[in-house]
């Protein structure tokens, strides 16, 4: 892959987890906007984003295989902008809700298409995979510092607008760098890769949908969360908008270089136990947090986001490790839209549950859905057990 468009599709990653994470950081301006008493009730609106980032994870994977990787990324680019374009002039909950949608739907292109690109010639996926992830994580923490600047200065819906033209301008540059395609993956020859028997490939599977079913409860609850979270924690010491916004992405970017390490680190040692140390690690820190505030819960709080992000890669190096090229759109489409579909119900019901019970009930309750992803992993096969059934 040459520098420009490797780039290109690194910087995309970062604007697709931007995009989905400007309604949460923005939430509690537009709900004055709106008239609406809570930011809590406004939450569930973005519900639809992230279930389509799930269900049209199907579609995006299957035509990423079949009619190219390098158009679906063309669509995505464009898409993306033009539909967070679409949510700037939402003028009500309902309208915002319908753009939302539409923007989860274009950003489900990226996961099953983008990283199957960039890794498809990679001698070494590991640390590609982790560079990727990095990128995408400096786009979480890009959009709390982006977005609070912005809505403090410019407002909200300016928010939404300026990553939108950034990613029109993206798109068009792509188009023009980006090779083209011989033909589309699924219509070159299957590569020579090592074959899992049936059984075994079921149980990888079955483990990497769990897993990922986990870790993105963990993951969605977070990022959605964390702005809101963040403002009650530092309460007293902290209150500038900007000032909050500046903290919670320095959480993401300590956090983000996680995944670039851990890249490096599965290249050279097995996946399994550093995989379930990372989890282990999450169960600890999301249990101490829950009873922390101040300055005291921040630094667990940058544990906490270290391992959910840490853990992220583990899911695309399993794809790459055992799924051909030719079909691993398909492969990452169907895991992420069985996880993240069923995930989305933690946005749905984020609001309605801190109104609730609080977050330090939500923070406990992280801290099992962590202990869940650690009794998931013990099932993966060992790296022996793998060597064994393929030789």
């Amino acid at each position: 892959m040459p520098r420009l468009p490797a780039l290109l599709l690194n910087l995309a990653h970062a604007l697709d987890h931007l995009f989905l994470l400007i309604f949460a950081t923005a939430v509690g301006a537009i709900a004055v906007d709106f008239g609406v008493a809570r930011w809590e009730d406004l939450m569930p609106y973005t519900a639809g984003a992230f279930l389509m980032f799930g269900l049209g994870s199907i579609p995006a994977g299957r035509l990423g295989d079949l009619w190219g990787r390098r158009r679906m990324m063309i669509v995505f680019f464009h898409g993306m902008g033009l539909s967070a374009i679409a949510v700037a002039l939402a003028q009500g909950p309902w309208q915002m809700a319908v753009a939302l949608t539409v923007l989860g739907a274009f950003s489900a292109i990226y996961h099953p298409v983008g990283i199957p690109m960039l890794v498809q010639r990679s001698a070494t996926p590991g640390r590609t995979i982790g560079i990727n992830g990095l990128a995408g994580n400096l786009g979480i923490a890009a959009a709390a510092l982006t977005t609070g600047f912005l809505v403090q200065h410019f407002g909200w819906r300016t928010a939404f607008v300026a990553p939108g033209v950034v990613s029109i301008a993206f798109g068009l540059v792509f188009a023009r760098v980006a090779p083209a395609e011989a033909a589309a993956p699924a219509r070159k020859p299957a590569s020579a890769v090592r074959q899992l028997p049936r059984g075994l490939a079921v149980r990888v599977f079955i483990v990497m949908v769990a897993s990922a079913t986990t870790g993105s409860l963990l993951f969605n609850l977070t990022t959605n969360g964390n702005a809101q979270l963040l403002a009650e924690r530092m309460d007293g010491i902290v209150a500038d908008p900007a000032r909050l916004g500046l903290l919670l992405a320095a959480v993401y970017a300590a956090a983000s270089v996680a995944q670039l390490v851990v890249g490096r680190a599965v290249d050279r040692v097995a996946l399994k136990p550093l995989y379930l140390s990372i989890l282990a690690a999450q169960v600890l820190l999301f249990a101490g947090a829950s009873q922390a505030s101040g300055w005291l819960w921040y630094a667990l709080a940058i544990g906490c986001m270290v391992c959910v992000f840490g853990a992220i890669p583990f899911q695309d190096l399993m794809v790459v490790r055992y799924v051909d090229d030719s079909m691993r759109s398909r492969v990452a489409g169907t895991r992420i839209a069985i996880s993240f579909t069923l995930s989305s119900a933690a946005v749905l019901l984020l609001g309605p549950a801190v109104k609730a019970a609080g977050f330090s009930v939500l923070l406990l309750a992280l801290a099992g859905v962590a202990l869940l992803s650690v009794l998931i992993a013990t099932w993966l096969p060992g790296q022996r057990q793998l060597q064994a059934a393929m030789a």
